[in-house]
């Protein structure tokens, strides 16, 4: 089954900003489908939560809700102010994940679009991303193309 843009398939897949209570959600299992997150106690991720709301437009969490309440797709942006481009800002969409139940319903491409129009929103020149060889057709089909190489340094 694809996602379309139907009455029944917003009822069923809902795309909003995270919010306090979807740790109960299943947010942070989902987040475990993509790397390593620890168990977040509700002190510690409603501490993470105010902090990253404080920074406005300028970090956004994403997620799709499904009909019965559960988390089943998340992403974040978050914009970057520059100094080239005439004080331009970039926005980097990192942590996309859609649950192992629900891939291949779109949701991936839905969550990375709703990401995109918000970096777009708040005035960014383009939107970046890393990801695996192994999901470049899956960006490449969300309007990514490739670009250069990747270098990360680890601190732990």
């Amino acid at each position: 089954m694809q996602c379309s843009d139907s009455s029944s398939e917003s009822e069923r897949f809902r795309v909003r900003r995270l919010e306090l209570l979807d740790k109960n959600k299943g947010f942070i299992e989902l987040l475990q489908q993509l790397t390593v997150c620890d168990s977040v106690s509700d002190k510690e991720f409603g501490e993470r939560f105010r902090e990253l709301s404080s920074l406005g437009d300028n970090h956004l969490i994403g997620v799709i809700e499904d009909q019965f309440g559960k988390i089943v797709a998340t992403g974040s942006v978050f914009i970057e102010k520059k100094f080239i481009r005439n004080c331009g800002k970039v926005g980097h969409i990192e942590d996309v994940v859609v649950d192992g139940s629900t891939r291949g319903m779109q949701l991936g491409k839905k969550i990375v679009e709703f990401l995109s129009d918000h970096a777009r929103s708040v005035g960014c020149y383009k939107v970046i991303l890393d990801c695996s060889i192994e999901n470049r057709s899956f960006y490449e089909k969300c309007g990514f193309k490739q670009k250069e190489i990747q270098m990360v340094k680890y601190f732990i």
